[in-house]
């Protein structure tokens, strides 16, 4: 049996509540029904759909007890609001292992991927914890926090945010002993009057919980570099630098892909260092310095920081590859749907162009969200990096891609929908053997939709 994460009473300490309907001990924490594993905990938070309607559903389902605000059967710990009591939770969980190196990863893009090639450097070292999939926000890093084992031994955490003030509350929470900012640009702009510049400060609010003497890893080709050295400079931190730059502490030489994987020229600390990893996306250049500075930070040898690099897969919407087989061949369909902005898809974009294709190069995009006023105008401006690199067909799906479809000579246009199910029958119509064909857009503007039919296609399922 699994030694518990969390016995009642020990809950009942840490939120200040008080146990009800008899004692129990919980060995994971859940706030979902539909994902809980048997043995958790429950936490019935508030939302669209009370949490509380479904306790019973969650201890029917395994859940050894629940975390409650209003008594509705069962075992559980009553306190007064359950999102400040798993808060509580998880400040509670950070206490009990001070030994614990903790890091944590923001940034405009790239920070996902970033906080997971870091998790599989952390594992390879000890006893590791780490946030599942994007739980990055005031619920997810609390609820990261409340499932760290007490013998963990370092841990990473991804810190996100749409708005200014919502960063700094979580890294109080987290307080890392280093930290990473992947990279500031023009993202979630329409809720920042002063655009980029108002989302740099919010990504220094990263800072406001680093431990005393902690390091701050810091994208030196960035142009927000000198305002976050100096906001991370204000608070006391060390600051270690990765990009292009002669004087950087990892410094990113050359990035190649000579077939289905890259391989990183680099140096570390001026030490010339070359090894492969299984991205192929352009910006896993700088995104590997990155994680080679944290992992240091956190205590990680460099044998086993490289090990995790060089079998660190892509994430499913962020670069993750497969054939897809159809008569006469198979076309590779490149997965970056989950998410999208202009620095990102700038980057997927030359990534496409540089690579080598028995067929032509395709890219499907649906609408980049949360861009403001400027939305139109970053949407045209993507026909520069489409001309570039050369790509053969573009295929345009929501009302601001309309924009860069005006902005497309004829030659290069494929087709254009006003939305992404729309438009996905006509890239899997268009898709031929030796094609590479890349799907990228935001997620709420549903590019997965058009991915998930282009794969559906290698077993038949789509008609």
């Amino acid at each position: 049996m699994a030694e518990p994460l969390w016995t009642s009473d020990e809950i009942a300490g840490a939120t200040g509540g008080r146990s009800v309907g008899g004692a129990f001990a919980a060995t994971g924490v859940s706030i979902d029904t539909r994902t809980l594993e048997p043995g958790d905990l429950f936490v019935a938070l508030g939302g669209a759909r009370d949490g509380h309607e479904f306790v019973a559903q969650a201890l029917a389902n395994g859940a050894t007890g629940a975390l409650v605000s209003r008594d509705v059967g069962g075992p559980a710990v009553a306190v007064d609001d359950t999102l400040a009591a798993l808060e509580r939770l998880g400040v509670a969980a950070r206490d009990r292992a001070p030994n614990a190196r903790r890091g944590a990863v923001t940034g405009s893009v790239g920070k996902t991927s970033v906080t997971q090639a870091i998790i599989a450097g952390l594992r390879l070292a000890g006893p590791a914890h780490s946030s599942v999939k994007s739980y990055n926000n005031h619920i997810g890093v609390p609820l990261t926090l409340a499932r760290m084992p007490r013998a963990t031994e370092r841990a990473v955490f991804e810190l996100g945010m749409n708005h200014a003030d919502e960063i700094r509350p979580l890294a109080r929470m987290v307080r890392p002993h280093a930290v990473a900012i992947t990279t500031v640009g023009p993202v979630h702009t329409e809720n920042f009057p002063d655009g980029e510049q108002g989302v740099a400060r919010a990504k220094a609010e990263v800072f406001a919980g680093l431990e005393t003497g902690g390091v701050a890893v810091l994208n030196a080709d960035n142009a927000w570099f000198d305002f976050l050295k100096a906001e991370a400079k204000a608070v006391g931190a060390e600051v270690r630098t990765f990009g292009t730059g002669a004087d950087c502490d990892a410094r990113l030489i050359d990035f190649q892909v000579p077939g289905d994987n890259a391989v990183v020229q680099a140096r570390l600390h001026g030490k010339a260092m070359d090894f492969p990893i299984l991205q192929t996306g352009a910006h896993w250049g700088l995104n590997s310095m990155a994680v080679l500075l944290m992992l240091e930070a956190l205590d990680v040898e460099l044998d086993a920081s490289l090990a995790a690099l060089g079998s660190f897969e892509p994430l499913q919407g962020r670069g993750a590859e497969k054939w897809v087989h159809t008569t006469g061949g198979a076309f590779t369909l490149i997965d970056e749907s989950y998410n999208a902005n202009p620095i990102s898809m700038a980057s997927a974009i030359a990534t496409l162009g540089a690579r080598k294709a028995d067929g032509r190069r395709i890219v499907a995009l649906t609408d980049m969200l949360e861009l403001g006023a400027d939305g139109p105008s970053f949407h045209a401006a993507l026909a520069q990096p489409l001309d570039r690199a050369g790509i053969d067909l573009v295929f345009c799906a929501g009302p601001l891609m309309k924009s860069l479809w005006d902005a497309l000579p004829p030659t290069r246009r494929g087709a254009y929908a006003r939305s992404a199910a729309e438009l996905a029958p006509q890239v899997a119509q268009a898709a031929e053997p030796g094609d590479l064909v890349m799907v990228k857009g935001s997620n709420g503007s549903k590019a997965g939709v058009i991915a998930g039919v282009l794969a559906d296609l290698d077993s038949g399922k789509a008609g």
